[in-house]
């Protein structure tokens, strides 16, 4: 028998979105090089932007940026800490300007963007203390398909050209003294050669290849002051270790070995480049320190912290931390270690107020696939809904599987927002690393290769028949919510197998695979080789066949319960043409499909107004198809730019609440 959503959580307060999905109070919070100062994410008037306080009073910091539209997600520290350097684009289209802003000088808070060319698309390269005052930027302003290197004056944006990228490089690896040492080539079979660069030029022989089985798992990181390329190695195993590596010749040293999962942060000391500690996660995740001097802090730090940690930022000689800490009841918490006291301090924290509210536990499973893979996801069910304390609903309730894009990233243990929102009105939520999810070695990386609407869909029906033989889930009540590559999942649940599935979400989600790869932006064909060995080739003929048949327009008629999808007007991955010709074959079989679109939004949602309509509306709708708990529209649209294109009069209260924006 299923439970019923009300009863069992009614004793349980609604969190309201406004808290869950506002802006953090706190956020990418780091230290400056002199260990003098922090840095951090805070709202001005409702919009992120930085801001700066002395380290000793915390709490006394002054916004040194002025944004007003999109807010900033994204910011450094120069080299010396006189400038704050952040990324912006214009309305979603992923075309990055770099910013700067004097924080020591006469006028603090005046930007001056450093690019200044909206069709470029600005990667930052190199930060080095040893030349504070410039900066390595890759730009794409000769040729749109690939980034040339430049040193950039961070005082007026003045550039010289370091690399010229005439050889369809991806991307480089720069030292501290902003020379750029090594170039990464993809090449067309799926494979990698990464080539040493000396007085600006690449060898002519690789210095290191890498295998087509091997690529998403091998990567160059950086550059030490011993001439050590450190890099994440899976030529010897299933997983990436950390492995240094000469440039100047010599064999390969392995500084730590990977465990259960591929090494994915490591710690190094900004000042000289040295590795310190390396972290792994594979359900949860743990710190292997390098240099034994720093053992005992991070013993400590285990210790005190209560959740998985990670070091966001360092002072220049690595003695001044930065510690992030994140549980599943709690947003991340931000603290400061001392290694000279082994003090560790708490800072701030991420959103306090939802301290005065009951939140679930977010637990980590390992489902198995029907072929043998071990699946690891994380699990949230309903507060209140577990009264024998067994880990699963004393009765089963609706579940929502909450996708995660990429589809090459992967679910982490941690505070999820959508995770709470959702278990808060009544459901159970999954979310599934399934194979080709990064960072749980090759072969279950490979396992994803040309699967996308096969195994790793299957994968995901796994996951469901687990939750509902554990008594987890109503098997009459399930849905799929998810953005890019999760958007295209609940596409696939609508289409493929709508038998399954009482209602999905959409967010970004291709909806026709060849014209997906056919209209990338130009700066991905460095690199599209790699992702058409992994998916299939448009311009290949062998190829249409599967990814006509693996994308969901291609099966639209078999689209039979209720639809919601989201799409930003400036997509530059998924244009809005593909689900607007989704959306009108849908109504035109008299299918329920309500369309949201955001002019001012790209491939995804950035603007804190957006987000939360969106969800507002996503609630209404699962509520009504799973019933769920809903919070009423209120002033949710307030401020966003909100268009429903279709069927606003199939979500209960849209219209009206449109009509109060």
């Amino acid at each position: 028998m299923a439970a019923d959503v009300h009863s069992t959580s009614a004793a349980i307060p609604l969190v309201p979105r406004q808290v869950l999905f506002g802006n953090v109070d706190y956020g990418n919070v780091s230290i400056d090089p002199s260990g003098e100062r922090l840095a951090y994410l805070k709202p001005v008037d409702g919009v992120l932007n930085v801001w700066v306080a002395p380290i000793s009073a915390p709490d006394a910091g002054r916004p040194v940026t002025n944004d007003t539209e999109r807010g900033i997600r994204q910011y450094y520290w120069s080299g010396d800490g006189s400038y704050l350097l952040y990324l912006q684009d214009a309305g979603g289209n992923e075309n990055f300007q770099l910013m700067s802003v004097d924080v020591r000088g006469a006028r603090p808070g005046t930007a001056v963007n450093l690019t200044d060319n909206p069709r470029v698309r600005t990667q930052v390269i190199q930060i080095s203390h040893d030349h504070p005052g410039k900066i390595l930027l890759g730009l794409n302003d000769r040729d749109p398909r690939y980034h040339d290197i430049y040193r950039v004056s961070l005082a007026d944006g003045s550039r010289t050209l370091v690399f010229r990228n005439d050889g369809q490089f991806a991307s480089v690896i720069a030292d501290a003294d902003l020379t750029v040492r090594l170039a990464s080539l993809p090449k067309a079979d799926g494979s990698v050669e990464h080539y040493r660069v000396t007085n600006g030029l690449p060898e002519s022989d690789p210095f290191i290849t890498i295998s087509r089985e091997q690529a998403y798992g091998a990567s160059p990181l950086s550059i030490d002051d011993q001439n050590r390329l450190l890099f994440l190695d899976n030529r010897g195993g299933d997983l990436a270790d950390l492995v240094a590596i000469p440039l100047g010749g010599g064999d390969r040293k392995v500084l730590v070995r990977a465990r259960q999962a591929d090494l994915s942060n490591i710690l190094t000391e900004p000042g000289n480049g040295r590795p310190l500690a390396a972290f792994e996660e594979y359900d949860e995740g743990s710190w292997s320190a390098i240099d034994p001097a720093v053992a005992d802090d991070f013993d400590k730090i285990s210790r005190e912290a209560d959740g998985v940690f990670d070091i966001t930022s360092t002072d220049r000689d690595a003695q001044k931390w930065i510690v992030s800490v994140r549980n599943s009841r709690q947003p991340r918490t931000y603290y400061l270690y001392d290694r000279a006291s082994g003090s560790l301090d708490h800072l701030f924290s991420a959103k306090p107020e939802l301290d005065d509210y009951v939140l679930a536990e977010t637990k980590p499973v390992v489902i198995p696939s029907q072929d043998g893979l071990s699946l690891v996801s994380y699990l949230t069910i309903p507060p209140g809904s577990d009264a024998d304390e067994d880990g699963r609903p004393d009765t089963p309730v609706p579940l929502v599987l909450d996708v995660h894009g990429g589809p090459y990233a992967r679910d982490r243990a941690g505070f999820d927002p959508e995770h709470q929102w959702l278990a808060n009105r009544g459901y159970a939520v999954l979310s599934i690393n399934f194979r080709g999810s990064t960072g749980f070695g090759k072969a279950f990386q490979n396992a994803g290769d040309k699967e996308w609407a096969g195994k790793m869909h299957r994968d995901l029906l796994d996951g469901v028949d687990w939750a509902i033989a554990q008594g987890i889930a109503d098997p009459d009540r399930v849905s799929v919510y998810g953005v890019s590559y999760g958007g295209y999942s609940a596409l696939l649940a609508a289409a493929f197998t709508p038998d399954r599935f009482a209602c999905n979400v959409d967010v970004v989600g291709p909806v026709n695979l060849v014209t997906l790869f056919q209209s990338t932006p130009p700066y991905w064909l460095a690199f599209r080789a790699q992702l058409m060995n992994r998916v299939g080739d448009p311009d290949n003929p062998e190829d249409v066949p599967y990814l006509l048949a693996a994308s969901p327009i291609s099966k639209v008629d078999t689209i039979t319960k209720p639809l919601l999808v989201g799409q930003g007007a400036n997509d530059p991955r998924v244009k809005k043409a593909e689900p607007d010709q989704l959306v009108a074959k849908a109504r035109a079989n008299g299918i329920p499909v309500t369309y949201i679109v955001y002019p001012d939004e790209g491939h995804g949602f950035a603007r804190p107004e957006n987000r939360l309509s969106f969800f507002a509306a996503s609630e209404q709708f699962l509520a009504q198809c799973l019933g769920g708990r809903a919070e009423p529209f209120g002033d949710d649209l307030e401020g966003s730019s909100i268009v429903v294109e279709e069927g606003a009069d199939l979500i209960d209260g849209l219209t009206e609440a449109l009509a109060r924006q």
